[in-house]
């Protein structure tokens, strides 16, 4: 079964945002994740709206965790902390 990683953001700081995304970016090709919304317009229905929510597929769970605790990522990671506010899961699909 496939995953999806989902994050909501509100940046706080543009440019060491940026450097996170670069780093993620890598990361999340490295295990497998390929975008399928980055940002872009969106309805917000309930809950806390965050200006920027990106999804991306992974082959599984698994891949995904591996992504996120991988040192690519963590070195990313650490741009993204102090420069926004966020929530992230993961999702198992039915893919």
């Amino acid at each position: 079964m496939g995953a999806l990683w989902i994050a909501h953001v509100t940046v706080t700081d543009d440019e060491a945002y940026g450097r996170y995304a670069n780093l993620a970016t890598k990361a999340i090709a490295a295990h497998g994740g390929k975008f399928i919304a980055r940002g872009g317009r969106f309805v917000q229905l309930e809950g806390r709206e965050r200006p920027r929510n990106v999804v991306a597929r992974f082959p599984s769970v698994e891949s995904a965790e591996e992504c996120y605790n991988s040192d690519v990522y963590q070195q990313a990671l650490s741009h993204a902390r102090g420069a926004s506010e966020r929530e992230l899961m993961i999702v198992e699909t039915d893919e």
